[in-house]
């Protein structure tokens, strides 16, 4: 029994350095929590059917049968892929085996069919029970491979004949099979999901560091691709990925350069490398490893850099210029590092695209609300002269001050930026515009100012009042037979500030932002665009009694 054990020790450590070969393969695809593909079944079907077919032919003869390590295959095959594919390779092995003859011949076809659908079995319950990574221990392999040489030896001992040729035969190859092969399975599946989990752990430490980079250079990015930019952005990317060096150029010459060979990859050189200008001119990854592909500084002959990866920084089809990853000459190129880099390549060009599309956009809501001015302030502007010319004839003093008010309300238009301004600053510029306005309408027009004083230093959008008090003005009180009262209230609402702008017309026609002309479509687009968490303007009419325009911006508002 002792000397029976040594070579079937002897086959299954074999078959471990066949398992580890396999892990190092390309063809080795188990990863965690990612469900196996047909072509990946197909794979560890073809693998498992070899191994289990080579325990056959390097088993051992005993009384006219084979002791073997032939269980391993179908047993794990169930184990990771489920009982179909540990069925399909137990039956394939279980044939294979049957036709090498012997009174054993049909019990072990049998039963190697058997051990297959155990395995099966057992991952599968692992799986729906929650514990899928379970079905992978090396303790579930030995245990399964365990029960499924004991019943290997019952089925021997139940379909072979003559029995006591049977039972002569369990009592000498059953302790070895069960110890060599359950051992055996249980050091197998250890490979196997080491192996796992040290892809899965490069993975997740890869991801970790593209989310890293991300995050410090979006704010960066948002500034645009530049000289300025380009020196930081190559310091985060060597610090994320440990890289030796890294560069960064337009497609005429180096941005920034930093790490080892910093004395001659100078900024502002502009671009001697062939590589560089082929990754430029292709819009394609060139990648040198300093082995297979040579790779030669076309600067100083004795630079410390041996490997290149060169990628393109392609926007939308166009490559604005190139990532560049450095090795040391002593120091393999990480391929794990080559595939970061590629990625981070796609990942900063985007959001290279996403403040592309944000700076353009908010250059349209400023020629927009350039060009609302142009065709309000003219207006405004005639009408306020005409109305002063009236007033002029009867009260000198109140037109001089009218007059007064029209110059603060067109400085103040010239003086304010086009982000953001206080609550306090937006009154201001509103009462300088009203004070003109009570002076056209006279005892029509009333106006009536509710705001928290603790509100005063709340941002929001430069020029957002004006427009919704004027369109409460024209389209409101203008087109009423009686008086009527223009409200502007401010007030918290939860963790928002809530500003209504209310005239007692109700002839609003259409409750929705946008509906009052390019004035409230301008202003809805522009608190969209610049405060962050703003839904923009909603509109409530009750028609010839009220119509409430509002706005919410957050208590702490700021650019978005």
């Amino acid at each position: 029994m002792i000397k029976l054990l040594f070579p079937l020790i002897q086959v299954v450590s074999f078959f471990l350095l066949v398992a580890y070969v396999y892990c190092k393969s390309p063809a080795y695809r188990l990863r965690k929590a990612e469900p196996l593909g047909f072509g990946q079944k197909a794979a560890l079907f073809i693998f498992f059917t070899l191994i289990s077919v080579g325990g056959t032919y390097m088993g051992v003869k005993v009384h006219g049968a084979i002791a073997n390590a032939r269980a391993i295959g179908p047993v794990l095959a169930g184990l990771i892929g489920g009982p179909f594919l540990g069925t399909a390779v137990g039956l394939l092995s279980g044939l294979h085996r049957f036709t090498f003859g012997g009174f054993t011949a049909v019990a072990c076809g049998v039963s190697t069919t058997m051990e297959g659908l155990i395995g099966g079995l057992v991952g599968r319950y692992c799986a729906r029970s929650g514990f899928q990574d379970r079905a992978l221990s090396p303790l579930t392999a030995g245990i399964t491979m365990l029960v499924a040489e004991v019943l290997q030896m019952v089925i021997i001992l139940a379909l072979a004949r003559p029995f006591h040729e049977a039972w002569a035969l369990v009592k000498v190859i059953g302790l070895p099979m069960i110890l060599a092969n359950s051992c055996g399975a249980a050091l197998f599946m250890s490979i196997l999901r080491d192996r796992r989990d040290i892809y899965d752990l490069a993975g997740n430490a890869s991801t970790r560091r593209t989310l890293r980079i991300a995050e410090r250079t979006l704010d960066l990015l948002a500034k645009g691709f530049s000289p300025e930019v380009a020196p930081r952005l190559a310091t985060i990317i060597q610090e994320e990925t440990g890289v030796g060096a890294v560069a960064i150029t337009d497609r005429e010459s180096v941005l920034a350069f930093t790490g080892p060979g910093s004395d001659h990859h100078r900024p502002g050189t502009p671009i001697m490398s062939e590589s560089t200008r082929r990754a430029i001119a292709a819009g394609e990854v060139v990648f040198l490893d300093g082995v297979r592909e040579p790779y030669h500084c076309s600067i100083q002959e004795d630079c410390p850099l041996g490997s290149v990866l060169v990628v393109p920084l392609l926007v939308g089809r166009d490559v604005i210029g190139t990532i560049k990853l450095y090795e040391k000459a002593h120091k393999r190129f990480l391929s794990i590092n080559r595939t970061l880099g590629e990625g981070l390549a796609n990942l900063l060009a985007s959001q290279l695209v996403r403040a592309h599309y944000q700076e353009q956009k908010e250059l349209l809501v400023l020629a927009e609300l350039k060009l609302a001015h142009a065709q309000i302030n003219p207006h405004f502007l005639f009408n306020s002269l005409a109305a002063i010319q009236a007033i002029m004839r009867r009260d000198a003093s109140r037109a001089r001050a009218l007059l007064d008010h029209l110059a603060d309300f067109f400085r103040m238009n010239l003086k304010r930026n086009s982000g953001l301004s206080t609550l306090q600053e937006e009154l201001a510029h509103v009462n300088a515009y009203l004070e003109i306005e009570k002076a056209r309408y006279e005892d029509q027009l009333t106006v009536v100012i509710d705001v928290d004083p603790g509100l005063l230093q709340v941002k929001l959008p430069t020029f957002t009042l004006q427009p919704l008090v004027e369109n409460a003005i024209k389209h409101g009180i203008a087109e009423m037979l009686e008086p009527g009262t223009v409200r502007i209230h401010a007030y918290p609402d939860g963790t928002c500030v809530r500003i209504d702008v209310e005239d007692d017309g109700g002839n609003f026609a259409a409750a929705a932002p946008g509906g009052g002309g390019l004035g409230m479509s301008i202003v809805d687009r522009r608190v969209r665009t610049l405060v962050r968490g703003c839904q923009g303007l909603t509109v409530h009419c009750d028609p010839d009694r009220l119509t409430r325009v509002s706005i919410a911006v957050p208590s702490e508002a700021g650019a978005a």
